[in-house]
């Protein structure tokens, strides 16, 4: 079935693709069947061995997997990279997790095959159903593939894994839905619809820009800033599944990820908007830590929020969760200072404004430095992401069998942090 699936993906980039190119593919097909297989036998042994783990070890682990399905119904609304990052943490508190993900993407191998296949963007979705899922690092390694030569140069395997999984059901929805099966996904990743959807911006000099990955770029070279962002099909429809996990959740998180192209694009989908604003679910805002060039040059926190509400009049946020820290290594920070990028600032005039629209803030540093790249701390920020479905649904999530006391007690015991409330991914 799978090489099934990679003979009709080249096929269809017949165009393009020498011979030895597909052969070579069709062999990765392979290699990823085999690992799947070698990856299911592994779980399978290492899950009847348990006679390995003593009884308190046994016992902890089905504790903590009974309190991860018990744990509250979030559902993250974003793109991009802060999106996976927030994922990759936030499943070692809650298994009730549904990503929401924007399908407006149009740079790089998944506008390739955008183009080429008239498939909806993989790329982003690929992120998240990697941050959620339960593989072996080898697995992942692949799936994160990238070929750096040749007539594929920048195209990911995991893309192409997506674009079969398209071929073989014959629509994305389903295909994202067996990936996410095969990988034993925690929760559920969604695109926020299935419509072939074109993101445009209007700079306040008024041109108006055609394509995600066009719009920072031409806001620069123009130097005038994002004015509003809108999408054709202007009344695109949402997945009912989405606006079911919305309409359920205890907590509906917007962010982080790029404001104007990760974030905002989703809420233009007017019945998720509309769905998003009637929830009884906590709403919680998270801005990026780092400016970003061509769209939000010299941004607060307060002006991401400003920018998000003025796409969302309506929409009342309960929270806002922002970093404090000012402090980089200086590497990092010349690095940065050198693209135009500097730290989300939150002052005390963000603070008053916040109040003023009755919008709680919970500072925390959150700043995680990975390989020169500065990231949220996944564990901490999903921390105070399950702390504000505490705050607004009471302690039935904290009640019973847990060893110590406290609530912060809970959080170290469930998701197996470190002392430092880390993780390694």
């Amino acid at each position: 079935m799978m090489l099934s699936a990679f003979s009709g993906i080249f096929t269809r980039l017949n165009n393009y693709l020498t011979l030895p190119v597909k052969g070579f593919l069709l062999g990765l097909g392979l290699i990823l069947v085999i690992l799947s297989l070698r990856g299911m036998l592994i779980f399978f042994l290492t899950n009847i061995k348990l006679k390995t783990f003593s009884k308190k070890d046994i016992r902890t682990q089905i504790l903590r997997q009974k309190r991860l399905i018990r744990g509250p119904k979030v559902v993250v609304v974003g793109g991009g990279t802060g999106l996976s990052v927030l994922l990759r943490g936030l499943k070692k508190f809650t298994a009730n997790i549904t990503a929401i993900v924007t399908v407006a993407d149009d740079g790089g191998g998944s506008g390739i095959l955008r183009e080429d296949l008239g498939m909806l963007p993989p790329g982003d979705i690929r992120n998240c159903i990697l941050a959620l899922s339960d593989m072996e690092p080898t697995m992942e390694k692949l799936l994160n593939y990238r070929f750096e030569e040749g007539q594929l140069k920048g195209q990911n395997f995991g893309n192409l894994f997506i674009a079969s999984m398209n071929e073989i059901t014959g629509d994305f929805e389903s295909a994202i839905k067996e990936m996410s099966s095969i990988l034993a996904v925690t929760g559920q990743v969604l695109p926020v619809s299935l419509e072939d959807i074109t993101l445009y911006a209007k700079l306040e000099n008024g041109t108006v820009v055609k394509g995600e990955s066009d719009i920072p770029v031409k806001s620069l070279e123009h130097q005038s800033k994002i004015h509003r962002v809108f999408i054709k099909p202007k009344y695109s429809k949402p997945l009912k599944e989405a606006l079911r996990a919305i309409e359920e959740a205890d907590v509906v998180v917007l962010g982080p990820g790029s404001l104007y192209t990760s974030v905002i694009p989703n809420l233009l989908v007017e019945k998720l908007r509309k769905q998003i604003q009637k929830t009884k679910a906590s709403k919680v805002y998270i801005p990026n830590i780092m400016t970003q060039p061509g769209e939000t040059d010299g941004y607060s926190v307060f002006d991401h929020v400003q920018g998000l509400l003025n796409h969302h009049r309506n929409l009342h946020l309960d929270w806002v969760i922002a970093n404090n820290s000012r402090e980089l290594p200086e590497a990092v920070k010349e690095k940065y200072e050198k693209e135009g990028a500097h730290l989300v600032s939150i002052g005390e005039e963000d603070r008053r404004k916040l109040k003023d629209l009755n919008i709680n803030i919970l500072e925390e540093d959150l700043v995680e430095v990975r390989k020169d790249y500065v990231r949220h701390n996944n564990l901490e920020l999903s921390r105070l992401i399950i702390s504000c479905a505490y705050e607004k649904k009471g302690s039935r999530w904290f009640i019973g069998g847990v060893p110590g006391r406290g609530k912060s007690h809970y959080f170290q015991w469930l998701s197996g942090a470190t002392s430092q409330g880390r993780t390694d991914t």
